[in-house]
């Protein structure tokens, strides 16, 4: 399947975009502003996370995109412009038409509707443009606050998988969530 990847989502107060180079020093200054609640759950985000992590990254957007199973996304506030996190599609099967969807939003903009508002947009294009009839959401036990914005979005929680995330090298059991089409919740 053949995707643009080059497309914009977007609603009231945000604008989803593909990851730019660009993007370096407002994805470095979000990650270090957010560093004590992300770093606990997400590997690449660590006490030495650099400009250079941030580079890296934005520099493979496009292999990732070209080999069609990850579609990531720059969450900025479309009144300001503000950097304010990403989510994206990845683990894209089409054998299943399932994929998982995850998200982050810097610490500074949390609690705003943000993470919801961006994984509703990503989930409804994932469904109309990739055609998926389920996405994951997997989220740490502990990770509260991702198992609520799965909640919101309308996925239903299903099970408590042992040991099905590493982070920093530590297993740690997780929430699956499913979300279907029908299952979208509007604000």
């Amino acid at each position: 399947m053949s995707v643009d990847h080059q497309i914009e989502l977007s609603n009231a107060t945000l604008l989803l975009r593909p990851f730019s180079l660009d993007d370096a020093a407002a994805l470095h200054e979000a990650v270090r502003e957010s560093m004590s609640e992300l770093g606990r759950w997400l590997s690449w985000c660590h006490p030495g996370y650099s400009i250079e992590d941030s580079l890296q990254f934005l520099g493979s957007r496009g292999e990732a995109h070209g080999k069609e199973g990850e579609y990531g996304f720059a969450i900025i506030d479309r009144s300001s412009g503000q950097f304010l996190g990403g989510c994206g599609i990845n683990q894209v099967d089409q054998a299943s038409l399932r994929a998982n969807l995850g998200y982050w939003v810097r610490s500074s903009a949390t609690k705003r509707g943000v993470a919801v508002g961006a994984a509703r947009l990503v989930a409804r294009w994932a469904f109309e443009t990739l055609k998926l009839q389920r996405i994951e959401i997997v989220a740490a036990t502990g990770n509260h606050a991702s198992q609520r914005v799965a909640e919101k979005v309308g996925a239903t929680r299903e099970c408590v998988a042992r040991h099905r995330l590493r982070v920093h090298g530590v297993p740690h059991d997780a929430v699956v969530f499913s979300l279907l089409p029908s299952d979208l919740v509007d604000p």
